[in-house]
C-alpha cells in the first residue's frame, strides 16, 4: 500500500465524521440534491447501527474503513465482521460448507456491503478527483486487515463493475450475478409502457391490475409527511410476517422503522387499505434516478395484489416522478413478464486460503458463463414487442 495513505478501522459510524463520509459516498447531497445512492450514506447506515439492526448479537460488527492523507479522508467503505452468511443475497453458503468439511475455518469473515440491501452501487467510496488511489488503498487495506486477523475472506458485494475490476487487478475473485430492474424509456404514463408490450402480455398485465385493484378497499401512495407514525406500526406487523417466512427471524428491528420516519423524503410507501386500515403495504426508498423497491407484507392475501404493490405501483410512481429505473430487490423471474429485465450484478471476493481461492475461482469461471447465457435467454423471453437492450 501507498505509504502516504493511512488506513484505520471503526467499530462505529458515529466514530467517521458525516460530512467526511458523505462527502466520498454522496457528494450531491451536500449541493441540496437527493443521493443517488440513499443506501450508502451515513444516515442510513448509522440507522442500522443505532437501531440494533447490526452490531452485537447480530453477526454484523462494523469495521468501517477510512483511508486518509495528509489527515484529509479520501475514502470510506462499510464493512462488517460475520459470524454468518445471512442477510447479504450473494450467496457462500457451499463455500463456507466445502471448506470447513475441509478442516477449515471459513467464519468469521469480512463483508463490504450494506447490510440485508441487495442493491448495486458503489462500495469503495472514494472523493471523485482520487478514484485510482482510494480504491487500490482500500482494496489493499481490506485484503491486509483479513489477512493479519487470520480472516478467511473478504466480500464485496453488489459493487460496480469497475470496482470489480479494480478488485481483479489487485488479486480478487469476479462474480457476476443478475437482478431484474425496470428502465423508463421516456414514458409519460403506464398505458405508454403497455404499448411496447406484446399484445397477449399486455392484456394479461391490464387484466391482473384490474383484479389487484378490486381487493375492496383503496391503494394510496405516501412519501415524506404523509407518511405517520402509525402507517410504520402496520408495516412492522406486515415486514414482521415476510421476515418470519422467509429468514425464521427479521433482519431489521422495530427502531429501524422509527429511524426510518426521520428520513421520510425518502421513503415511498405504497399501502392497500380496507376502511381506512392498511391491510398490504410496500415499501421503496427513492434515490435521485431510481425507485428501489424493499419490502413487503400483508395481513390479507388477494391475488396480484403483491403485484400491483410492489412493481406496478412502482413504475406508475417513477413514470410520474421522471425517475429512470426501479430496482426491485434480489431474485424473481417472475419480474420478467412485468417488464423488468434481467441486469448482471457484480462482486469481488479475496480468499485467503489457496485451495480454497483455487476451487472457487473454477467456480466462478463456469457460474459467470452461465449467468451471461441466462441473462440473454431471458432478455430474449422478455415482455416487449421488439427486443430492447436494457
Amino acid at each position: 500500500m501507498d505509504q502516504s495513505v493511512e488506513i484505520t478501522l471503526h467499530s462505529d459510524i458515529s466514530e467517521i465524521s458525516e460530512t467526511d463520509w458523505n462527502a466520498c459516498a454522496c457528494a450531491e447531497v451536500a449541493l441540496g440534491a437527493r443521493a443517488y445512492d440513499p443506501f450508502t450514506t451515513h444516515r442510513f447506515l448509522a440507522a442500522l447501527e443505532i437501531s440494533g439492526s447490526v452490531g452485537p448479537g447480530t453477526g454484523w460488527d462494523a469495521r468501517h474503513l477510512v483511508a486518509k492523507v495528509e489527515g484529509r479522508v479520501i475514502g470510506v467503505a462499510p464493512l462488517y465482521i460475520k459470524s454468518h452468511s445471512q442477510g447479504e443475497y450473494v450467496f457462500d453458503h457451499g463455500w463456507a460448507d466445502a471448506f470447513e468439511r475441509a478442516g477449515g475455518r471459513y467464519y468469521p469473515k469480512l463483508q463490504c456491503a450494506v447490510p440485508f440491501t441487495p442493491v448495486a452501487g458503489r462500495r469503495l467510496l472514494v472523493l471523485p478527483d482520487l478514484e485510482e488511489m482510494g480504491r487500490s488503498a482500500l482494496l489493499t487495506g481490506m485484503a491486509q486487515i483479513a489477512e493479519d486477523a487470520g480472516v478467511s475472506s473478504v466480500h464485496m458485494t453488489f459493487c460496480t463493475q469497475p470496482e470489480m475490476t479494480a478488485a481483479q487487478d489487485a488479486g480478487w475473485l469476479a462474480r457476476i450475478g443478475q437482478q431484474f430492474h425496470w428502465i423508463n424509456r421516456n414514458y409519460t404514463s403506464f398505458d405508454d409502457f403497455l404499448a411496447e408490450l406484446s399484445s397477449r402480455k399486455r392484456k394479461a398485465l391490464r387484466k391482473e391490475r384490474a383484479r389487484a385493484q378490486a381487493f375492496g378497499g383503496q391503494i394510496v401512495q405516501l412519501t415524506g409527511d404523509d407518511i405517520l407514525p402509525e402507517h410504520w406500526d402496520a408495516f412492522w406487523t406486515f415486514y414482521q410476517d415476510t421476515g418470519s417466512r422467509k429468514w425464521g427471524r427479521p433482519y431489521l428491528t422495530r427502531a429501524f422503522f422509527d429511524a426510518l420516519h426521520e428520513m421520510r423524503e425518502d421513503v415511498l410507501l405504497v399501502l392497500a387499505l380496507r376502511d381506512g386500515q392498511p391491510i398490504a403495504g410496500a415499501l421503496n426508498i427513492i434515490g435521485r434516478d431510481a425507485l428501489f423497491g424493499r419490502y413487503w407484507g400483508c395481513v390479507e392475501d388477494h391475488p396480484f395484489l403483491h403485484f400491483e404493490l410492489c412493481y406496478h405501483q412502482a413504475v406508475d410512481w417513477a413514470i410520474a416522478h421522471g425517475l429512470q429505473r426501479v430496482e426491485a430487490g434480489a431474485q424473481g423471474e417472475h419480474k420478467l413478464a412485468r417488464g423488468y429485465l434481467p441486469v448482471p450484478t457484480y462482486s469481488a471476493h479475496w480468499i485467503g486460503h489457496e485451495g480454497l481461492r483455487r476451487a472457487i475461482a473454477d467456480y466462478l469461471e463456469a457460474e459467470r458463463a452461465a449467468v451471461g447465457e441466462d441473462i440473454e435467454i431471458l432478455t430474449e423471453m422478455g415482455p416487449f414487442r421488439t427486443h430492447r437492450e436494457p
